[in-house]
């Protein structure tokens, strides 16, 4: 009698509380004793209660017999159904046998429907429920004959029994009690899994109605705040989505907000946007993958959880069978996005999903997979299929082993050909000597002498390509700088494959149409190639001058023509003479730009070859003939390209010479100042390289024109360049660079410097950069690196941080009705852990002889920071809200008692001041200022404790006789050791969650002392 014990437990608990007798009143000698309880009559079950009662509780103890006890129960269904057998005979047959069937099989679900998540046996009898109705309907399916004619269903009991039972369901499905809606969206899910995927749901209005219902609660859980209840429901939505609940036309357009398309946005959007993984990763599961859905789907490989992300390579992708199907685009984001992961695990799904499943999928051809990808987008370097290779070089050894490279290999390249190629190279030139040794990759790779020959022969198909405008051109591009990078490490022991390709790459570098890739390979090579950096320097100024000598060669063919033009047309009318000066006049514009274009390839030969020098520029005298007759002029030059380049070529120069550096930082500010986006941006990189190459003393020189505060306020100045998002992210990185690596040392320019920090921590948190997301990033990975790197940057950001948070409040006070920003509690707990002196390098919970300590590098600067907090709290300038922000960032200090002993004493009088001021107004101030008072309590009187001590043994020395002073002093020694040693215990810095313990132990103390008053009285009361 479960329901009558309820009743009587609620009526104990609503029954007032009598009270106590008086004193005063007579309680009579002798009462008669109260009557026992009668027990509750026993419970009778009717025989189809007790049938159904007893196959669920031989279902809830084991799965095994299941399929016997759901063909039990058909058997009583059956009985009940047709009014057949003792159960059947007792009901009455057709539908009220059905009925009453239904409503004592429902019965006994209700008590399954109640059992919490962790309780096994709920999921047995669920388990044991759907079985019972899949076969069901396949029993009704075979005897009944439950066949479609003319469009029409034959409804049958087992049909009449589905819809009674999901119709008893719906209102549980939006139950208050989350057991009940985690029981009941599970059973529905398992239902539409297993036995509902080809009911006829829409054979009448009514089952249509049942169904449509179904759907809409079902969306609705998809909302519920329980996770489980979540991942139930999108399950029982993609079933009912696969079965076609209200896709027909009639039905989209009665209900529109629950069509087809947006039961499909809403799982997209829960798939992207749900905050439980389990429910992310379910929809993955379950969810059909079409073209519609296949890039939500893979775009889970950047989900926050690793376990999603892996599911997409381990699971979701072997489903979809051959990777062919799949675009280019997304065969690319899977290995960008795999390979570069940051859990080990996925990387390990995506190494195995190229090594193994593309490769069988292409009956091992290595070549296949890359002309399914794009190898020539990511440059010569191949980006992440050459992180692909590598590790497939690594993991396949078996390939390793048998693949060769003949002659037939070489003379047919294409740019996948190539790239494998030189990615097993690298691969093999980056092994030990013992493992290159046993791989024989000499053997495997041609010699320099026909390695010249090939990359003779695909230079000139390039030459040739570009010279006929080919669209293969990028294909010979691509291959010939692959043969360069392999060229680049080859082993030029062999004299007379150096020799020859070295002449090669002396010839190629003077072709004017060579792309620029394929130049800086051949420079590169070239510097390999040479016996030191003079020969090399001469060798690019002789390819320059060839290269340039070109301009006037043509100039002289030009002039030539124009002079035989002129001869031959001398006899012509005057109508033809505009048409002449057009022809003319388009032959010079045809001359000026082939100029600029060999002009650019000079200034970009030059550079390459700056990039490959670490001398010094006065004892290289190319270097300065070079720097004469081809940087300076093209810096003065007034074509733009031109004047960049040049420029460039300068600042490269300018970090071989520190003086040179000196004379220029001028130029390079006057770029910054006076030029466009792109030469600010060059500007700004030329600087941070020269000021971290030559360090602050590059002011200190006498041919320097700019100050080191000038050039501080210029960055500050590119700070705020909110419109123009490039230059305003390169200008952090120039002064986040700058910082790191300690470039300004003067004492004097710490001002300006402090207000550089301000400037970037303001950014960071303002508004105003939300779109910047380069930004954004930069300061992400600084601010905390450069505040716990050294002691010094800490106490920087420590005396920045008050007028950082009001300049914040300020910015929040004139924010716009669409614009977002951080949260100020979040802004002033992160300047709090930039802040804090147990995250500083060689700092924090450390492991010695004596034990696990606490190191603190500087343990003044939360103090400090204190200090000026409640000074500012304390002042008329700090408004209500500012007060309130300060107060709650008290709370978060951390104050350690190896402070110093004077501004331990400072803070805990500024303390007390505060609360006796009553500076906090809201009661989360005052706890935060009492917590902190508390604190400084305990250590400044441990602080009083020791210089007390420490007076009373000086005392007893100084008194007595002189014999008694002595032996006095030197007892007085050994019991200021003992005290001394006990006072070193004691006054040891109490860990951090201690004090919090202790403080909210303490705290706490008062409110229990008043809740036992208040008991108390209560008590007394009662007695009264």
């Amino acid at each position: 009698m479960p329901a009558r014990v309820a009743s009587s437990r609620s009526a104990r608990t609503r029954a007032p509380r009598r009270r106590a007798p008086a004193a005063a009143e007579e309680i009579p000698a002798a009462t008669s004793p109260a009557p026992e309880p009668s027990p509750p009559p026993p419970v009778t079950y009717t025989p189809l209660q007790d049938a159904i009662a007893t196959i669920f509780q031989s279902a809830q103890k084991t799965t095994a017999g299941h399929r016997k006890l759901a063909i039990t129960m058909r058997s009583i269904w059956e009985q009940c159904a047709a009014g057949t057998g003792p159960l059947g005979a007792s009901i009455g047959g057709g539908r009220v046998g059905e009925k009453a069937f239904v409503k004592e099989f429902t019965g006994f679900l209700n008590r399954v429907l109640m059992t919490k998540k962790s309780e096994v046996v709920g999921d047995r009898c669920l388990r044991f429920t759907d079985l019972f109705v899949r076969g069901l309907l396949d029993k009704g399916g075979e005897d009944e004959q439950m066949i479609e004619e003319e469009e029409a269903v034959e409804e049958t009991s087992a049909i009449r029994f589905v819809l009674r039972f999901i119709f008893y369901l719906l209102p549980l499905i939006s139950s208050r009690e989350k057991t009940v809606r985690y029981r009941t969206t599970q059973l529905l899910s398992l239902l539409l899994a297993n036995a509902l995927p080809e009911f006829p749901y829409d054979y009448s209005t009514k089952s249509n109605a049942i169904f449509k219902q179904l759907r809409s609660e079902l969306l609705k859980r998809i909302k519920d705040k329980e996770a489980p209840v979540r991942v139930q429901a999108v399950v029982g939505v993609i079933k009912l989505l696969e079965m076609g609940v209200g896709t027909d036309e009639g039905d989209s357009e009665d209900d529109d907000e629950e069509g087809d398309g947006n039961v499909l946005a809403v799982l997209i959007e829960a798939m992207q946007n749900d905050p439980s993984a389990d429910v992310r990763r379910t929809i993955l599961y379950h969810i059909n993958p079409t073209s519609e859905t296949l890039p939500y789907l893979l775009e889970r490989t950047r989900d926050t959880d690793p376990a999603t992300r892996r599911s997409v390579f381990t699971r979701l992708l072997p489903s979809l069978g051959d990777f062919r199907h799949l675009s280019i685009g997304m065969r690319e984001k899977l290995l960008r996005w795999g390979l570069n992961d940051r859990d080990e695990s996925v990387r390990e799904a995506a190494r195995r999903m190229f090594n193994y499943r593309w490769l069988e999928d292409v009956d091992g051809d290595v070549i296949e997979i890359l002309e399914r990808l794009d190898v020539t987008c990511d440059g010569p370097q191949g980006g992440v299929k050459e992180l692909a290779l590598r590790g497939f070089w690594e993991e396949r050894k078996d390939f390793v082993e048998k693949i060769t490279f003949g002659d037939e290999f070489w003379e047919d390249l294409t740019a996948e050909s190539a790239f494998l190629a030189r990615s097993y190279n690298d691969y093999c030139r980056d092994l030990p000597s013992a493992q290159r040794e046993a791989g024989e990759i000499d053997e495997k790779m041609p010699e320099v002498t026909k390695l010249a020959l090939h990359l003779q022969k695909y230079l000139n198909k390039l030459v040739v390509a570009l010279e006929g405008e080919d669209a293969e051109a990028a294909t010979w591009e691509f291959v010939a700088e692959q043969l360069l990078m392999i060229a680049s490490r080859m082993d030029y022991g062999d004299e007379i494959g150096r020799r020859k390709m070295f002449a090669l790459l002396r010839e190629s570098l003077a072709i004017p149409e060579l792309p620029e890739g394929v130049t800086k390979l051949i420079v590169e090579c070239l510097a390999k190639l040479s016996m030191g950096e003079g020969d090399f320097c001469m060798l690019i100024l002789e390819v320059i001058a060839e290269v340039h000598d070109r301009i006037a060669d043509d100039d002289d063919e030009a002039g030539v023509a124009d002079e035989s033009f002129h001869s031959a047309k001398s006899d012509v009318s005057d109508d033809d003479d505009l048409e002449d000066s057009i022809t003319v006049r388009a032959a010079s514009v045809k001359a000026t730009v082939k100029e600029l274009m060999i002009n650019l390839k000079c200034l970009h030969i030059a550079q390459c070859m700056l990039e490959n020098v670490s001398g010094s520029l006065k004892k290289n005298t190319h270097l300065v003939t070079m720097l004469n007759g081809l940087v300076v002029p093209a810096v003065r030059s007034h074509e733009a390209p031109v004047r960049e380049r040049g420029l460039r070529c300068l600042g490269l120069s300018c970090l071989l010479d520190k003086t040179l550096a000196e004379e220029n930082l001028t130029l390079f500010a006057h770029c910054f100042n006076k030029g466009h986006e792109a030469l600010q941006i060059e500007a700004l990189h030329i600087m941070s390289d020269i000021l971290v190459t030559h360090g602050s003393a590059i002011f200190e020189g006498d041919s320097c024109a700019v100050e080191q505060r000038t050039l501080y306020r210029m960055f500050a100045k590119a700070l705020k360049l909110d419109e123009v998002v490039e230059v305003q992210a390169t200008a952090t990185e120039v002064i986040c660079k700058l910082m790191l690596a300690q470039v300004i040392k003067d004492e004097e320019v710490l001002t300006s410097f402090c207000q550089l920090l301000k400037v970037l921590v303001i950014a960071y948190f303002d508004s105003a950069t939300a779109d910047n997301q380069s930004l954004r990033q930069i300061l992400t990975y600084f601010l905390p690196v450069y505040c716990h790197s050294r002691p010094e940057n800490q106490t920087r950001m420590q005396k920045i941080t008050l007028n950082t948070i009001h300049q914040l409040l300020l910015i929040r006070e004139n924010l716009g009705e669409e614009e977002e920003m951080v949260s100020i509690t979040t802004t002033t707990s992160q300047m709090v852990d930039w802040t804090d002196p147990r995250k500083n390098v060689g700092g924090g919970v450390q492991a010695g002889r004596s034990g696990i300590g606490e190191k603190i590098v500087d343990p003044n600067v939360h103090v400090d920071l204190a200090i000026d907090t409640l000074e500012r709290v304390s002042s008329s300038s700090c408004n209500k809200e500012e007060k309130k922000v300060l107060c709650a960032m008290l709370g978060k200090l951390y104050i350690p008692a190896e402070a110093t002993p004077e501004k331990l004493r400072e803070l805990y009088e500024l303390v007390t001041q505060a609360i006796g001021d009553k500076v906090a107004t809201d009661a989360p101030s005052r706890n935060a200022l009492n917590k902190l008072e508390l604190l400084l309590g305990k250590i400044v009187n441990e602080l009083e404790r020791d210089g007390v001590t420490e007076a009373t043994g000086d005392e007893l020395a100084a008194t007595g006789d002189e014999a008694e002073a002595v032996a006095g002093e030197a007892t007085a020694g050994e019991a200021s050791d003992d005290e001394g040693d006990d006072t070193i215990v004691m006054t040891k810095p109490p860990r951090v969650d201690d004090l919090a313990s202790e403080t909210s132990r303490e705290t706490s103390a008062a409110p229990s002392t008043e809740a036992e008053e208040q008991e108390g009285e209560d008590g007394d009361e009662d007695e009264e």
